[in-house]
């Protein structure tokens, strides 16, 4: 059974402590690792916003001094250090504006870098994970991961860093500012710290979970729609929209709610923050006015006080923004992570097995075992030898095993004890670039890219010349169909190959395992959905690609498997019967009373 990582905690609104260690070290592994390759652009931003907030913090103390010191002399005619002043404080906006620019761009670029590389790291992980994964982990949460969560941490690291870097230096270089202009201002400022340290230490606490919860609704949110139109011909079939809608609309409600709790927590902290401030500006101009009065300050340095005690708490509001941006990135971030932990199930040898000779194609099953739930055996105890060239065909009631034992082949899972020998060599021993020339797995869904056909046969070998594609069409029947296409084999399938039938389809994936040409062919119901002309159709082209492999064939259909070389019977996960088509209608057994039952549907 492929190991996940433990029960998808990125997924929980509330996590115990042990699991807030553990997803918040897996995130900040993760976030360390994106951005360790840009540190160096890191360090640039850095510096870039250091100089930038040293103008901004230094322009009140040029404002200040050109007001008490170039004024008077300008009364008596001397212009000239006002123009200086005018000049110099120019230059310096001209400075941080530019400065400003090249951090945004900088920024930017690595926010870039960081995410594509990410973004192709998920891509390539999901492709990694077993299909067991993929059956239990719905397709909408894989896309919420690589969609929307990956926008949240664009939009934290386009802007995110740079204005955290940005608001703690302001904080500091406008507090330093103040309590060497006016040391009382800097202690009523220390004093007003306390009630905002207090206030945000619970805005933290409680839009923590806030966020969380609003990422986990939304990634439903997600999966529901993804599986509703996924699913789509099923829900019209079945009148099923308005049952649809309702559930939608429910998931919709809580995203509501939820977006709604985390505004309101906003409600509670801006505007007390915001009267925070306001009561400092007071306090400032209060303690300010009477110094001036006094004659202990000049209006240039009130002026600049009040500058900074107006600015000394945007930093303050910047960083309540920054909080929510950040949770929202914090929550993003355990999710991607969380998905990135995901261990494949069926992992890539550390040392594979290479082959001196080709493979004959002989399939040994040595005490296997498997269970896809860990005490519910899927597979019992199980020793099956199948010779190379034999084609053999496994029947029985649904569920009772065959499509483990092909997927175990295919080994789109690993057998969870025994060994799975392929020509005497391991399947597990073997590198999923050998295992896939070697084996190849035809289901009945027959899934078609869109593309072109000849792209869709030669899916598996991208390399494959025109004429080998034409080749392998013709070997399955189905070249003359393509050639009536308005445009033969570049004619453009659309999504999933809409334009053709069951058949069309089944007949092309044909092609495509011929192409390959693969020593082991595992056929999962591969004519399950056809009618009777497209079965006929389809059997023919089945005929040539199984013609000298080793075959594995799954089907209800009797008429599928009479002319095998070898049936097997399986039923609750053990082989109950074991021989040729002919001798197991002899013994009469429960194969003979399958064909009976079969014959007796058909009218025999």
């Amino acid at each position: 059974m492929p190991r996940h990582a433990p029960p998808l905690a990125e997924d929980k609104v509330d996590l115990s402590p042990e699991e807030q260690r553990e997803v918040r070290a897996r995130s900040l592994k993760l976030l360390k690792e994106i951005l360790t390759p840009v540190r160096w652009r890191i360090l640039a931003t850095v510096v870039l916003v250091v100089v930038a907030t040293a103008i901004s913090t230094f322009m009140p103390l040029l404002l200040s001094y050109a007001i008490d010191h170039a004024v008077a002399p300008l009364v008596n005619g001397d212009a000239s250090l006002l123009a200086q002043m005018a000049l110099l404080y120019v230059g310096l906006a001209v400075c941080a504006s530019i400065t400003t620019y090249a951090n945004v761009v900088l920024t930017t670029s690595i926010s870039q870098k960081a995410l594509y590389g990410l973004r192709a790291r998920m891509f390539e992980h999901a492709q990694k994970l077993p299909v067991g994964f993929h059956e239990t982990y719905t397709s909408g949460r894989v896309v919420s991961r690589l969609t929307s969560d990956l926008e949240t941490l664009k939009s934290f690291l386009d802007s995110g860093l740079s204005q955290l870097a940005s608001t703690i230096l302001s904080m500091v270089f406008t507090a330093v500012a103040l309590v060497l202009l006016d040391w009382k201002s800097g202690l009523a400022l220390l004093v007003m710290l306390i009630p905002i340290w207090f206030l945000t230490a619970w805005f933290r606490r409680r839009s923590a979970v806030a966020f969380r919860a609003q990422r986990v609704v939304n990634a439903q949110l997600i999966g529901r729609f993804v599986e509703t139109f996924t699913g789509i011909r099923a829900v019209k079939a079945f009148r099923y929209e308005s049952v649809s809608r309702e559930r939608y609309g429910d998931i919709a409600e809580d995203y509501r709610v939820k977006v709604m709790d985390a505004i309101k927590l906003l409600g509670i902290y801006m505007p007390t923050l915001g009267a925070i401030g306001n009561v400092y500006l007071g306090v400032v101009l209060t303690i300010g006015g009477f110094a001036v009065l006094n004659g202990h300050m000049e209006v240039g340095v009130l002026l600049a006080l009040t500058i900074y005690a107006t600015r000394v708490f945007e930093p303050i509001f910047s960083l309540s923004d920054f909080y929510n941006q950040f949770q929202s990135a914090v929550s993003a971030l355990e999710k991607v992570s969380g998905f990135l932990a995901e261990e494949p199930g069926v992992a890539e040898p550390a040392h594979p097995v290479v082959r001196t000779a080709e493979a004959d194609g002989s399939v040994v099953f040595k005490d296997v075992e498997f269970s896809y739930i860990s005490g519910r055996p899927a597979l019992h105890r199980t020793n099956l030898e199948v010779p190379a060239g034999q084609q053999l065909a496994l029947v029985g009631k649904t569920g009772a095993g065959k499509s483990t034992l092909a997927k175990l082949v295919a080994r789109f899972y690993d057998v969870s004890s025994g060994k799975l020998l392929l020509d005497g060599v391991d399947i597990r021993d073997l590198s999923e670039e050998q295992l896939r020339r070697e084996v190849v797995m035809v289901t009945q869904e027959a899934f078609l890219f869109s593309g072109t056909v000849a792209d869709n046969i030669r899916l598996a070998r991208p390399s494959a010349s025109d004429n080998e594609v034409l080749e392998a069409a013709k070997a399955v029947g189905v070249h003359d169909f393509i050639a009536q296409l308005p445009e033969g084999y570049d004619t453009d399938l659309a999504t999933r190959g809409g334009r053709l039938s069951s058949g069309q389809r089944q007949l092309i994936s044909f092609a495509r395992a011929f192409l390959v040409d693969p020593t082991v062919l595992v056929l999962d119901e591969a004519t399950a959905s056809l009618d009777i002309p497209s079965e006929k159709l389809v059997q023919r082209g089945l005929a040539q690609l199984s013609a000298g492999r080793t075959t594995i064939i799954i089907a209800h259909r009797l008429s599928t498997v009479l002319d095998s070389d070898r049936v097997l019977v399986v039923d609750e996960g053990r082989i109950i019967e074991d021989g040729s088509p002919t001798a197991l209608v002899q013994s009469g057994g429960v194969f003979a009373e399958m064909v009976k039952a079969w014959d007796q549907a058909m009218g025999n």
